[in-house]
């Protein structure tokens, strides 16, 4: 999900159209176009939504002029990846216009908020589905196919689509993530997501041991367990005669293989356990790199955030990690101009960022989002110039820190999983270390897939630069 690229957004992430590549030889007499935005656990859904249109007779195209059913998983979390669903919708129907038969739906978090503009008032798409109805879309699309307007945008307190196989509609092939819960009872107030995908439920670890499982048989070497809240997963079984916390999950994933690497996503600091930290320490295939949002280092602001945890608490958090994993590779989210920050919240956040020394940093400043407690709350009275001269501040801040920490990788040695050709360079692979910094090597005999012991010779500020030991 992470690349190592400095990451400074006030978007969410931009629209990947998939490839067919890892679909098998099976013949469909259909194709279908899929874009997604935003988060990993939207693209993990694309690849559901793949799924069940394959056994409905549909194949994906990365053209979308050649699609009878073209799609956009969206995301609501920053106001310019809605412009941009807008604009590609506006585009893909002139492409409709000129093909008869062709549906166009929007998929994801949108749907819910804004399905009465996009089939009533711009008429821009046939089909309206929400996170938990992809079940539904066969039958959404034959009524589409009728001429009506089709919506489901029902939110469930069950569906995890734990009993779906998704096809990986990525060209790796090494790395997949696999989807262990849904939804979300953490009521930030700038946060949509309880909102769009529901309260949270964890799957069935079984099923979640077996996909991992299936992907390891299947030549993949890592996964990423992945969830809005990955630490507090819970899973009983329906006799109740079995409980799986997310660190025992974590250890059947890890014992599948030596050889599959295992990381996870999201974690909230207030659930991030001692268990889980003491299970990263126990198995050399959990990656030591942790995800852990702070989003300010006002405790003030925090608290208006509903964040559950004061900025001496995380510090608690981070050193806790560091005593226990001391290199243990540290990411986090950072919001600037929240409600009512002061130039001292955002000092606060300034004196954080300096303690904990972010080796991968995702920056934005705010922006309210219709239906989140913050808007019925508060009120966005940061000025967006205020804003984006405190994200600047953040960013350049972050650089020097994520400098500093590739610099103190030259001259060490590390195991690197290789997941593909370097852009820059067919002669040239890269992989990731066990703290997702990414390194880049001289391709000699090695292939996607293998373990490479690699020593850093150099670095830039989102790359290192190494060469095989021989």
């Amino acid at each position: 999900m992470l690349d190592l690229d400095t990451k400074v957004h006030d978007e969410s992430r931009q629209g990947e159209a998939f490839s067919p590549a890892t679909t098998g030889t099976q013949t469909y007499t259909k194709k279908f176009y899929i874009e997604s935005y935003g988060c990993a656990m939207n693209f993990n859904d694309s690849e559901i939504v793949a799924s069940i249109l394959g056994a409905e007779g549909y194949g994906p195209t990365r053209n979308a002029e050649e699609a009878s059913l073209i799609l956009l998983n969206t995301c609501s979390i920053r106001e310019k990846a809605e412009q941009t669903v807008r604009k590609r919708l506006t585009e893909f129907k002139k492409i409709k216009q000129q093909t008869p038969g062709m549906l166009v739906g929007v998929l994801g978090c949108m749907a819910e908020r804004i399905k009465g503009k996009l089939l009533e008032e711009e008429k821009l798409v046939d089909l309206v589905v929400g996170p938990d109805a992809y079940r539904s879309l066969p039958a959404l699309i034959a009524e589409a196919g009728s001429g009506q307007k089709s919506v489901n945008v029902l939110l469930s307190r069950e569906e995890t689509y734990g009993d779906i196989s998704p096809v990986r509609l990525d060209n790796n092939g090494v790395t997949s993530f696999v989807s262990i819960m849904r939804g979300c009872n953490n009521m930030c107030t700038f946060c949509v997501v309880p909102f769009t995908r529901g309260r949270e439920r964890s799957r069935d670890a079984h099923s979640i041991v077996r996909e991992a499982a299936e992907l390891f048989a299947n030549g993949y070497r890592e996964v990423t367990l992945l969830g809005q809240n990955v630490d507090s997963y819970y899973w009983n079984n329906d006799d109740g005669s079995e409980t799986v916390t997310f660190a025992m999950l974590l250890e059947r994933v890890a014992l599948i293989n030596p050889l599959l690497r295992v990381r996870f996503s999201t974690s909230h600091p207030k659930d991030i356990t001692d268990e889980v930290l003491f299970t990263m320490m126990k198995y050399d295939n959990i990656c030591n790199y942790i995800h852990l949002p702070v989003q300010s280092g006002s405790s003030r602001i925090l608290q208006l955030m509903n964040r559950t945890y004061t900025r001496e608490w995380y510090i608690k958090k981070v050193n806790r990690i560091r005593e226990l994993i001391p290199d243990c590779g540290l990411s986090t989210d950072i919001i600037t101009g929240f409600c009512s920050e002061t130039e001292e919240d955002h000092q606060e956040t300034l004196s954080l960022m300096e303690f904990a020394r972010y080796d991968l940093a995702y920056m934005y400043f705010y922006s309210e989002r219709p239906g989140t407690l913050a808007e019925r709350r508060y009120q966005d009275d940061v000025p967006e110039d205020v804003k984006k001269r405190r994200l600047a501040e953040v960013v350049e801040l972050y650089r020097g820190h994520s400098q500093a920490s590739m610099e103190k990788e030259v001259g060490k040695i590390f195991n690197v999983l290789v997941e593909g050709t370097s852009k820059r360079s067919d002669e040239q692979l890269f992989g990731r270390n066990d703290q997702n910094k990414v390194i880049v090597f001289p391709r000699e005999n090695f292939k996607k897939g293998d373990y490479v012991m690699v020593k850093v010779e150099s670095c830039t500020s989102g790359t290192l630069i190494g060469k095989a030991m021989q």
